[in-house]
């Protein structure tokens, strides 16, 4: 079934045709790596680990490039605030989002280039654009010369004066126009630096991404994606520059946004005090449920963060787990690769409307509960697949304390104490060990079979 897609440039949903289907490719702008990162900065990986998954159920062969910006003022100042090496800060938060996005079930991106391993591909696209006419030197610096691309503003829709008026630009004497923007800046001794035609200096933050997708994935590509915070600046000047650099060739045939997130309503900012890291959400809730939330609503929509929305994704979870530990006498043949269910491919076809896909896999837990089968397990468990989710064993997940699984061992250790008090009618001390597990959190249920036991998530 065909894929259709919203274009931000076009502004309308679009039947999606990749310029070589034997190599579609795709960019997803990555993180700043000065700190960890937070959960509305997850939507976007989450989001998009879907479509490439989508994309590679469709086509023989998807190229996807997430990048990782390790140089930056914010990392400079990160790193001069704690007394150590940049070294020390980017490959510390390096390794947290890369472990974060894991632990959220994204899988790796095909590429993940760094800045600083591509300083020569930049110096050497900025040299294009000077020797084009559509950037120039100016007090050590190098600029973007936004009057010599008329296109600038067609991504965000915004005219020059509203660029001029609205944009957070610093505003400099050596600027021809206040939209100019920064190519190459000097660095002074303290702060990391390359050596250029223009001085010892650092690239700034959009023409690395530029540099590095032409030189991953080539000079067009299909898909670019991010936040719709990025829209501009960002993805507005990497189009500019990268349209410039390229002889006017199309850079990126789809923009795809995801909205933000917010939390109770508000912005999530510092300020206020409301900003969630993964790292450690990832230690407070099952991560499945972390996922859940994030594809709840339409990518290209605002949602909203919630102690009341984490708890409604870890019930459905909870429900839907019941239904496969119910069915777990019921043997998948592991040579055979779960189905896609074709209603709920059709809703991610669909501009990768999740919340019908999720609706979808609710109905697909429905007829497997009333329906047990191997044919409604395996639609189940495929379903969740796509998705990203169900892919826990049943059993674990109600063994689970937050993000983590608890002593299991102990456990099962005092459920055998408790059997033998039982046994030996002593129920003063079965009493006293049930109280103990619950107090770790353990809910026992008694049955005709024996005694199973979960973790309360509530």
């Amino acid at each position: 079934m065909p894929i259709s897609l919203y274009n931000s440039l076009s502004r309308r949903i679009e039947p999606f045709a990749p310029l070589d289907p034997n190599r579609v490719t795709m960019y997803l702008c990555g993180p700043t790596v000065y700190s960890y990162v937070h959960i509305g900065n997850a939507r976007g990986p989450v989001v998009f680990d879907v479509l490439v998954k989508l994309l590679r159920r469709h086509y023989p062969h998807v190229v996807y490039a997430r990048n990782i910006t390790d140089v930056d003022d914010k990392i400079n100042a990160a790193a001069q605030e704690q007394g150590v090496p940049i070294g020390t800060i980017t490959d510390r938060f390096s390794r947290a989002y890369q472990e974060d996005m894991a632990g959220l079930g994204i899988a790796p991106p095909d590429i993940e280039p760094y800045a600083t391993a591509h300083i020569g591909q930049i110096v050497a696209m900025i040299e294009t654009l000077i020797a084009n006419g559509h950037a120039y030197v100016a007090e050590g610096h190098v600029l973007f010369n936004v009057d010599a691309y008329t296109a600038y503003g067609q991504l965000s829709g915004r005219d020059t004066d509203e660029l001029i008026a609205g944009a957070r630009i610093e505003v400099a004497p050596y600027k021809k126009n206040p939209t100019d923007f920064v190519l190459w800046k000097p660095s002074t001794p303290e702060l990391p630096g390359w050596d250029s035609p223009w001085g010892r200096g650092r690239p700034g933050w959009h023409i690395e991404c530029s540099a590095m997708s032409a030189a991953h994935l080539g000079e067009t590509i299909d898909i670019h994606a991010g936040g719709v915070d990025l829209v501009f600046p960002h993805h507005e000047n990497e189009i500019a520059q990268s349209t410039c650099a390229h002889g006017g060739k199309v850079f990126a045939r789809w923009w795809m946004h995801n909205g933000m997130l917010t939390f109770d309503g508000r912005k999530m900012s510092k300020s206020l005090g409301n900003v969630l890291h993964v790292h450690e959400l990832l230690k407070m809730h099952p991560p499945e449920a972390l996922r859940l939330l994030l594809l709840r609503g339409h990518y290209r929509q605002p949602l909203d963060w919630s102690e009341a929305a984490i708890a409604q994704s870890i019930s459905t979870l909870d429900g839907w787990y019941r239904v496969l530990r119910e069915l777990s006498d019921i043997t998948l043949d592991p040579n055979q690769p779960l189905p896609v269910p074709e209603r709920l491919e059709a809703t991610l076809c669909d501009d990768l409307n999740t919340p019908q896909a999720l609706a979808e896999l609710a109905m697909l837990a429905d007829v497997a509960r009333q329906m047990p089968s191997i044919a409604s397990k395996a639609a189940l468990l495929g379903g969740g697949a796509t998705l990203g989710l169900l892919q826990d064993d049943p059993e674990a997940w109600f063994k689970r304390a937050g993000g983590h699984a608890v002593d299991a061992d102990r456990v099962e250790a005092l459920l055998e104490e408790r059997r033998n008090a039982r046994a030996t009618r002593d129920f003063a001390r079965a009493d006293a060990i049930r109280d103990e597990l619950s107090a770790m959190g353990v809910v026992i249920e008694d049955g005709a079979q024996g005694s199973r036991w979960s973790i309360a998530k509530h």
